[in-house]
């Protein structure tokens, strides 16, 4: 594994949008992330190993990942994520709903948990945003602070 992808599920209620990442649905196999983080702050592990959730991303943005250095603009989408990186799955509509703090609270701490047991830094979590040029995941997740400070959203580059 090489770094962590945080998205948001475009669901609303844990119940269902965690039996959707740990079912998967017609086209898409399970499990489709390693984690969902609910809105309250809960983490919910659903998969390990492999995980459909990245999808094919740009290299240089998984070059970039690798040594935890500035992230390029995401270009093109020719290297297989799922294998690659962590993901967890955040629970939000995407379309301006709110991130409540303790869940953005969850995902810093998920994040640097991960982090920790590999010895990564912050600036090996992305966005999916980041990953593939067609998403619309909040971008830049790296969490420039120690964990439990809010994790940075809008792309720069």
């Amino acid at each position: 594994m090489n770094g962590i992808v945080i998205h948001h599920t475009a669901t609303t209620g844990t119940d269902a949008s965690v039996e959707i990442c740990r079912a998967g649905y017609a086209g898409l196999p399970s499990p489709l992330c390693h984690g969902v983080i609910d809105r309250d702050g809960g983490v919910h592990l659903v998969g390990y190993g492999r995980t459909n959730h990245a999808g094919a991303g740009d290299p240089d943005v998984l070059r970039a990942v690798i040594a935890e250095g500035p992230l390029p603009v995401d270009n093109e989408a020719t290297v297989d994520g799922n294998s690659r990186m962590y993901g967890f799955e955040c629970i939000n509509t995407g379309a301006g709903q709110d991130w409540p703090e303790a869940q953005v609270d969850a995902m810093v701490r998920a994040a640097a948990a991960v982090c920790r047991v590999h010895g990564w830094s912050e600036r090996s979590v992305i966005g999916h945003k980041d990953w593939q040029p067609s998403k619309i995941d909040r971008g830049r997740h790296r969490h420039e602070r120690v964990p439990g400070a809010p994790i940075e959203s809008g792309r720069r580059g």
